[in-house]
């Protein structure tokens, strides 16, 4: 079995360039893990990467939804699989990048997944959210699977649905059906390599500073394209962090000053989340962007002396 490089960390932590330079090295391609990178024309507020970023080294998993779609955990998982199967046939070392914790590591564990959706319990969910509000179906979660309602925050809709549904079809809590499939052991063998500050302020900064890039890089823009292609704007991929808010100002419900700002604590808090998930892998080494003048000679390190 071929080893898999994993890169994980916060939002703008600077994972992409650290993937590209370490592909260099190592004859690599990357795999993106990012659960909005995914998404065609979605471009500038998930900052996927261009092709002066990816720099001539194959990135596989970008644009390969519609933003109307429903994409899930196990269709990323199917998805990735193939992509490194692919590299590993042409020699190549495969590089996971990205900051979706669910999505990488359903990836490395190759996590089985729980009955496909009854669109019966479904919209039986879909209602009570609607007439009772997310809280109430959070509290269900909580009496039903503590251990995944603790993992999750009460806003996260998608997934306390899909919990509540898994329960409601098989009478099992999901953490059941996700420590079954732990137990047979991980599918890929892994080196992580976790990227952030130590100076929490730091990391802080460059989000907010990311944010104000998207606008200058034209992020309302591409908000107004996608509403005006027809994407419902109640779709996942339009309830992401920037698209969400923008989308609210266009409507006339705040101003872009007030969108912009409400992007930038948005995605300050994100960055906390991700870092709070990663933390909890103790196989992940740990490197700080603001103590490290080499990153790429660090990872390396890192990744041999693993060996």
């Amino acid at each position: 079995m071929k080893r898999i490089l994993c890169i994980c960390g916060p939002t703008a932590s600077g994972k992409t360039a650290l993937a590209v330079a370490l592909a260099k090295t190592l004859d690599a391609e990357v795999v993106s893990c990012d659960s909005m990178q995914i998404y065609r024309g979605m471009d500038v507020g998930t900052a996927k990467p261009d092709a002066a970023e990816m720099d001539g080294v194959p990135h596989h998993l970008l644009d390969v939804a519609e933003p109307g779609e429903d994409f899930s955990v196990s269709r990323y998982v199917e998805l990735a699989d193939a992509a490194i199967a692919d590299i590993h046939s042409r020699g190549k070392a495969a590089i996971v990048c990205g900051g979706t914790g669910l999505y990488m590591d359903s990836l490395i564990q190759g996590q089985g997944f729980a009955p496909p959706p009854d669109h019966g319990e479904r919209a039986y969910l879909e209602q009570a959210a609607a007439q009772k509000g997310m809280q109430f179906l959070y509290d269900m979660l909580k009496d039903a699977d503590p251990e995944t309602a603790e993992k999750l925050h009460v806003s996260d809709r998608k997934r306390i649905i899909r919990a509540l549904e898994v329960f409601l079809i098989t009478g099992l809590p999901l953490s059941y059906h996700n420590a079954q499939s732990k137990l047979k052991g991980p599918k890929h063998e892994a080196d992580w390599i976790g990227l952030t500050f130590r100076d929490r302020a730091k990391l802080y900064a460059r989000v907010d500073a990311r944010v104000e890039q998207m606008m200058e890089r034209g992020l309302a823009d591409e908000v107004r394209s996608l509403l005006a292609r027809g994407v419902d704007a109640k779709t996942t991929a339009m309830q992401a962090i920037g698209y969400k808010e923008l989308a609210a100002a266009l409507r006339g419900e705040c101003t872009v000053e007030q969108a912009v700002a409400e992007i930038q604590q948005a995605s300050r808090r994100y960055a906390k989340r991700q870092l709070t998930w990663f933390r909890r892998n103790e196989a992940i080494h740990w490197l700080y962007a603001d103590e490290t003048p080499d990153l790429r000679s660090a990872a390396l390190q890192k990744v041999t002396s693993n060996k």
